[in-house]
């Protein structure tokens, strides 16, 4: 039966937790390749033995026509559930990138084709570059915060540090009003944490 194979790497998406990969079915995937190409040859010799025919391919409606749409439309529809799979699975691999961050975990890079992880790092150069170029950090914040200036305690001596327009001395155990963007890096490594009353 025609588009079975492409129907199972649909399942298996659906089958799948939100935001979770199952490993890269290449089998079934290049298996739907192969039947992709039956359909596509089947259909160029229907047509051909038409044009051999001189049968006008627009409007004569024999077996041949027939056998010919059949194929078309088959491998329309392998196309459409290939593109689907990989959509899908593309718009978690973005997503990763928010979660985890730049680099993958080893348990997320084997479920991951090769093709899909020069994506990955792909789109991680992409960000990377646009947050260099902007000057602005999007990792830090993926939840808008209610204060730009928080409360932090200083955990490690740190020393003096060039905070945007000014200085300052972070030494251990010190409390200070910074800005939300300049204190997620040290509170990020573990030198200082939000302050709370």
């Amino acid at each position: 039966m025609y588009g079975r194979r492409a129907s199972q790497l649909l399942k298996e998406i659906d089958s799948s937790e939100a935001g979770q990969l199952a490993s890269f079915n290449s089998d079934v995937f290049d298996q739907v390749i192969r039947e992709c190409n039956e359909h596509n040859s089947q259909f160029q010799s229907l047509i051909r033995k038409m044009v051999e025919q001189n049968l006008d391919i627009e409007t004569t409606r024999n077996e041949d026509h027939y056998g010919a749409a059949i194929h078309h439309l088959s491998l329309l529809r392998n196309k459409r559930c290939l593109m689907a799979y990989m959509y899908n699975r593309a718009e978690v691999i973005q997503s990763f990138r928010w979660k985890v961050g730049p680099v993958l975990p080893h348990d997320i890079q084997e479920k991951l084709h090769f093709s899909e992880k020069e994506y990955f790092k792909n789109h991680s150069a992409a960000i990377k570059s646009y947050i260099s170029e902007m000057d602005i950090d999007l990792t830090v914040d993926m939840v808008p915060p209610k204060d730009p200036y928080i409360q932090v305690r200083v955990l490690e001596d740190i020393g003096e540090v060039s905070l945007g327009d000014h200085s300052v001395s972070l030494t251990k155990n010190s409390l200070h009003f910074l800005r939300r963007t300049d204190a997620e890096q040290f509170v990020s490594q573990g030198l200082m944490e939000e302050f709370l009353e």
